[in-house]
């Protein structure tokens, strides 16, 4: 049974990660996935570094704020975004 937008926008954003995400593998939603990735902040800088070997640092750097992003910290102001994304997807 589908949640309804007033029962999912009362979750916390985290809550809704959790949720969204767990529905994306339970169902191999790699689109889902990548559609999240495409919209943190540091998405951007990550994708921009070359991998060149003295840009390694940044890139582990780069990689570990998109991770903390992913997983729900560090959302900024995207947060309303991802939020209206999470409750989209548990709706459908």
């Amino acid at each position: 049974m589908t949640a309804s937008f007033a029962e999912l926008d009362a979750l916390p954003t985290e809550v809704l990660r959790e949720r969204a995400f767990a529905k994306a593998r339970e169902h191999h939603d790699v689109k889902f996935y990548w559609s999240v990735l495409q919209h943190l902040p540091d998405a951007d800088e990550a994708a921009s570094l070359d991998g060149a070997p003295n840009s390694i640092g940044p890139t582990v750097d780069e990689a570990a704020a998109l991770w903390r992003e992913l997983e729900g910290r560090d959302l900024g102001e995207l947060e309303p975004l991802l939020r209206a994304a999470f409750i989209d997807y548990l709706s459908k």
